[in-house]
């Protein structure tokens, strides 16, 4: 059998469709369960393709998005308005903090698109991994329909062989039982 037929024959019969109309995610599922391939990671999950920029845009994200981050800023915070208001004649940056304000305004203006960027990438992995998902999940639930059917095939199988079986023990008794009663009678 052509491996187009046998993909052919397993859509139809795993999904009621032809090959043809089937989505590209299906028919790689469809060529998978034929060639019995393990479905593997998608090489957009293993690799990491991301620039310099994108790299550094993820772990300013991470570190923005920490305890350890929040903690220490507030420590920054606090020492800022600790000194700035015991300090006297060396103050920087006297009471209403206007200097505080315009760093804290221009880190959080910085700070917020690139934590965006890391998370439009993060979303873009996460769509990756659904699909790649989507595809082990359809293969599992495929893979165990065709065994059901295998099953099913070894059973009809099984069950014909043993009416036949038990056919040809009729039989053989039925003989056995008219020899019986010829010999009585």
């Amino acid at each position: 059998m052509h491996a187009g037929d046998h993909n052919a024959e397993l859509a139809q019969a795993l999904l009621g469709v032809s090959y043809d109309q089937l989505t590209p995610v299906q028919r790689s599922v469809i060529d998978l369960i034929a060639t019995e391939q393990p479905s593997g990671l998608n090489p957009k999950l293993t690799g990491d393709d991301r620039t310099y920029w994108q790299r550094l845009a993820d772990t300013i994200a991470a570190v923005g998005g920490s305890w350890t981050f929040i903690f220490s800023f507030l420590g920054v915070l606090t020492a800022w308005v600790t000194w700035n208001v015991l300090a006297g004649n060396l103050t920087f940056d006297p009471y209403p903090f206007i200097f505080l304000n315009l760093m804290m305004s221009m880190i959080a203006a910085l700070q917020a698109p690139v934590i965006m960027m890391s998370q439009n990438r993060a979303a873009a992995r996460d769509r990756v991994n659904a699909e790649h998902d989507y595809v082990v999940n359809l293969r599992a639930e495929l893979e165990i329909m065709h065994l059901h059917d295998k099953l099913d095939a070894l059973r009809s199988e099984d069950l014909v062989k043993v009416i036949k079986a038990q056919t040809e023990t009729l039989n053989l008794l039925k003989r056995d039982m008219a020899e019986l009663k010829a010999m009585r009678g």
